[in-house]
């Protein structure tokens, strides 16, 4: 009897971001990052949970698996997996995971159905493979890639060592053929021991060296993004430049002494740095977009192309996404809502599908909502536990983006949980906190109570499609929040709570055909309020990923000022004895985990 299905498992292995992704004959069927299962925001190690995720998803098992492609940018996988054998690297294998990892099928597999590829070459499935183009240019911009010595594809000779590392790849492609114009290398730094990346000079990795000056986390490239604006122009020096098409970027020198020490004492707010880092968030910012504009003209010039595509962690920067869309002169421009290095599971498994098994396009990657679904017993499991259920009232609404749409407007702040998840760092209104953005203080308000984040850290609107060019300025869809558009000036007043302090946002276009429920939403709130726009922003809290399970959406309401909660149809309350109840459940929650972790060690 024939296979039902093809089915093509893709991973990103070993090192921040780990995830999967299911393709069921060609297509996505699931994917998510192992984050979202494990609590770990940017979980490494092992990846036996998301393929497990995948199959039971899909109600498979790895034997029906056709064809496994893998990536990790440290090392090629067989290469890293020999190496864990013998080294203890708790941060790519923590010590918990050495004997499920040492047991597993993938683990250093010799099958001939199990793959391994360079770092750019996923990104660039991910972005191409998966876009409405049949024909285009493709940039692929991040901190770092493989070595030189370990890419798997053919690109143009040049005179880089075979230690340099990926940093700028750039492609064009026909179909399913892809070709490389140009690599950008960025080769090996002096420096201490375990820090060359933190010196290596590359646009990618600068950005990255800048969010650790600023906030002492290498990955916070997104609030230096959010902090770029309240920063005095040209009060530092230019950190990297276009010399002849080739990227200048110098040492730091003793100008910049104020690096954030995440030890201290003294919290990042209170710091009387605060103004310089500022100043280095608006520099970094605007060398950022200069040298990406610069890119991206020079790809269209060298083209002829259309259609643009953009994957890699840069791609997240969306107020640089949102000038080349704008000023680089493609008709069209495409990214990843996956761009960073979870979407590299879509590009493994793309590549296996089309490059090695020979099959053609056939996908598009219209929305991001690509997690399992939750059936309404499990919603119901997850609500009617007795420590829930003696501090909530749970009711069925018949309609849900109504009764919603009127304690919006009442200025609640609501959990929206529906349907599947959503792939990437972007809540798409899935697994959302939404509010009204009628009220500038509703961001302050949400920071108090649920977020808990820096106060200069902007929220993020959704609105209907059809309305967008009314309140945005720009022609540019932007379905999957990566692109930074200026709020009308007839609107800014109107939708304070939404708007930067440079009069930007960063915008999410809701179509009915991609998630009927939160269009259904936002047309019932424009109903009451004759305002087609909702804030949105991520479903967890400061340093926690984004919620996956009812369970998790349930916790997350329960221990913070989220008024009400919305799991598919049911609208679930907090009750008069959710103040003295909820206090008792964390203190046994906290005294069950120490149990459990004495008894793991």
């Amino acid at each position: 009897m024939p296979k039902a299905h093809t089915y093509v498992l893709g991973l990103n292995t070993y090192d921040h971001d780990v995830s999967a992704c299911l393709l069921r004959d060609g297509a996505i069927a699931v994917a998510i990052a192992k984050e979202r299962i494990t609590r770990e925001k940017h979980a490494s190690g092992f990846y036996k949970e998301v393929i497990d995720y995948c199959l039971n998803a899909e109600g498979i098992t790895l034997d029906d698996v056709d064809l496994v492609v893998r990536n990790c940018y440290i090392l090629p996988v067989p290469e890293m997996e020999e190496r864990l054998v013998y080294q203890d690297m708790p941060g790519f294998l923590p010590e918990p995971e050495r004997a499920t990892a040492t047991a597993h099928p993938l683990f250093q597999s010799a099958s001939a159905k199990v793959v391994s590829i360079s770092h750019h070459l996923a990104h660039a499935f991910s972005a191409f493979a998966a876009s409405p183009f049949d024909e285009g240019a493709i940039m692929i911009v991040d901190g770092v890639g493989s070595y030189k010595s370990d890419v798997s594809e053919p690109y143009p000779a040049d005179a880089a060592g075979p230690l340099a590392r990926e940093s700028e790849s750039y492609y064009t492609f026909r179909g399913r053929e892809l070709t490389c114009l140009k690599k950008v290398w960025m080769e090996p730094e002096r420096g201490f021991l375990s820090d060359e990346f933190y010196n290596m000079r590359g646009l990618g990795a600068l950005y990255s060296r800048a969010s650790t000056y600023v906030f002492g986390d290498w990955n916070k490239c997104g609030e230096l993004m959010g902090l770029a604006p309240y920063g005095r122009p040209e009060r530092v020096r230019s950190l990297m430049q276009l010399r002849d098409g080739a990227l200048e970027v110098p040492p730091w020198t003793r100008d910049l002494d104020h690096p954030f020490v995440l030890d201290s004492d003294q919290s990042w707010e209170k710091s009387p740095h605060v103004s310089h880092w500022e100043d280095v968030a608006w520099r970094v910012q605007d060398d950022t977009e200069k040298v990406l504009l610069a890119r991206a003209n020079w790809l269209r010039e060298t083209t002829g192309a259309k259609n643009l595509c953009i994957a890699g962690g840069v791609a997240l920067n969306c107020v640089a996404n949102g000038r080349i869309a704008r000023e680089a002169g493609f008709d069209n421009v495409w990214i990843q809502p996956a761009a960073g290095d979870d979407g590299i599971a879509i590009g493994c498994a793309l590549y296996g599908h089309i490059a090695l098994l020979q099959q053609p396009r056939a996908y598009v990657m219209e929305h991001a909502y690509t997690g399992r679904p939750y059936s309404d017993a499990e919603i119901d499991a997850a609500i009617q536990r007795p420590l829930i259920s003696v501090q909530t009232k749970a009711t069925r609404s018949a309609d849900i983006a109504a009764d919603t749409a009127k304690l919006l407007a009442e200025q609640k702040v609501i959990g929206w949980f529906q349907g599947r998840s959503e792939f990437g760092p972007r809540a798409l209104g899935n697994r959302s906190l939404i509010a009204d953005p009628r009220r500038a203080e509703m961001k302050d308000i949400l920071n108090k109570r649920v977020k808990h984040r820096q106060a200069f850290r902007p929220f993020a609107p959704i609105v209907l499609y059809e309305r967008a060019r009314e309140v945005f300025e720009g022609e540019e869809d932007s379905p999957f929040m990566l692109i930074a558009k200026r709020v009308r000036p007839e609107w800014r007043d109107r939708i304070p709570a939404i708007v930067h302090v440079d009069g930007t946002a960063r915008v999410q276009t809701v179509r009915e055909q991609t998630n009927p429920e939160l269009y259904r939403l936002l047309k019932a709130f424009e109903a009451l309020t004759g305002v087609p726009v909702l804030l949105n922003t991520s479903f967890n809290v400061k340093g926690e990923p984004i919620v996956e399970t009812p369970r998790d959406a349930v916790a997350c309401f329960l221990t913070t000022g989220i008024d009400h909660l919305v799991l598919h149809d049911r609208l679930v309350s907090k009750n008069a004895l959710h103040p003295v109840v909820n206090p008792l459940v964390e203190i046994y929650s906290d005294v069950a985990s120490i149990v459990v972790s004495s008894m793991r060690s």
